[in-house]
């Protein structure tokens, strides 16, 4: 079984899955860092230099050949503009959206452009929230409110509910 954590750009999914799968014995994997090694650039790069379509089709790609076991996978927060990579992610494990508030990701993700953060011409980060939240609902199995809460407390909430 694997567990994939969806959500927001600065959610948590990288330091909830590594906790993840350190306490559950499994593998992890940093979708982020499996595009930056295919492409050998930085995500910031590829949206430069080719655009938000073909990083979207790059990352779906990625996803959707993932052939994993017994591992936690942190795709990047654009992922879930694939259908067909989130169909392939549900059907090799569960599904758990990290749900933080608007005001909360804000504070924390800074520069949107230096993360890589896929935002169309005239989109400000606000509109980037409303558009995505109902597809991170629409695939996840489950679904963790963390505002307030630090990784480790995820972790321990997602462990006493089955994993």
């Amino acid at each position: 079984m694997n567990i994939t954590l969806i959500g927001m750009p600065a959610s948590g999914k990288s330091m909830v899955g590594v906790l993840l799968a350190k306490r559950l014995g499994m593998e992890f994997i940093d979708g982020d860092l499996l595009i930056q090694k295919q492409e050998k650039r930085l995500l910031k790069e590829i949206i430069e230099q080719e655009g938000i379509d073909r990083f979207i089709q790059i990352e779906s790609e990625i996803h959707e050949k993932l052939q994993v076991n017994n591992t936690v996978i942190a795709p990047g927060g654009s992922v879930i503009y694939s259908e067909k990579a989130m169909k392939h992610l549900q059907s090799i494990g569960t599904i758990v959206y990290l749900k933080v508030s608007y005001e909360e990701i804000a504070k924390r993700l800074g520069n949107v452009k230096e993360r890589g953060v896929v935002l169309k011409d005239g989109m400000t980060l606000r509109d980037l929230y409303n558009e995505r939240i109902p597809l991170y609902e629409k695939y996840a199995d489950i679904t963790v409110n963390e505002d307030g809460l630090s990784a480790g407390q995820i972790v321990d909430y997602l462990r006493k509910n089955g994993f």
